[in-house]
């Protein structure tokens, strides 16, 4: 019985300490240091007497994408790549231009889940659910429109309309990560036998190769 209550004790112990432990930064900053050889869940940090201004800054998200590719869209990133100084934060973002008729295909966010803003044009944007419901939420959205794409659902956009849109998005990670489902499943290298997608997807494995050859 008495090792039983000092064995409570100690958990609850351990409870109290973990939860006066300071969950957040412990510093003012922490801005990736891309020379560094250290392997860490993340990037490590530069030491802040070479830390600059310009590790906090990136310019040119006024200026258009190019749309002019086999999907009409243009994904622009901000994230610990394009801004170091966003190591550990948690939050990038990204510009997304659409070409009229253009889309951003479908595709997972594998650590963030994503919050859209419309700038300019009108957009139709939908993500489904995990199995086995896979249940379609899709909404057109305007100027000035707000949307949530959660976590790890494969979501997409699409500007089904004659006039080019634009938008910006938050996302909740500074390397988000993206998958596109496309050019996963027909453009991996090397690529997925023909006889597994042909099967996946109940359809011939010509048509199979056939897609495979666009990507």
């Amino acid at each position: 019985m008495a090792s039983y209550i000092i064995s409570v004790a100690l958990i609850a112990l351990a409870s109290i300490t973990a939860m006066a432990s300071d969950p957040g930064q412990l510093q003012d900053f922490c801005v990736a240091d891309e020379n560094s050889t250290a392997l860490v869940n993340g990037l490590p940090c530069k030491d802040s007497k070479r830390v600059t201004v310009d590790d906090f800054f990136f310019s040119g998200l006024d200026k258009a994408g190019n749309t002019s590719n086999a999907v009409g869209s243009k994904v622009t990133p901000v994230n610990v790549v394009q801004i170091p100084g966003l190591n550990t934060y948690g939050i990038s973002l990204v510009r997304i231009d659409y070409a009229p008729f253009g889309l951003n295909p479908p595709h997972t966010h594998p650590r963030a889940t994503e919050v859209l803003v419309v700038l300019e044009g009108t957009i139709l944007v939908g993500f489904v659910t995990s199995n086995p419901e896979n249940k379609h939420y899709t909404k057109v959205l305007n100027k000035g429109d707000v949307f949530v794409f959660p976590q790890g659902l494969i979501h997409y956009q699409y500007n089904n309309w004659t006039a080019s849109a634009v938008a910006i998005a938050g996302l909740s990670s500074q390397n988000p990560g993206v998958i596109t489902v496309a050019n996963a499943v027909f453009g991996s290298t090397p690529p997925i036998l023909d006889d597994v997608l042909a099967k996946a997807f109940q359809v011939s494995k010509e048509t199979i190769d056939k897609i495979q050859a666009k990507f």
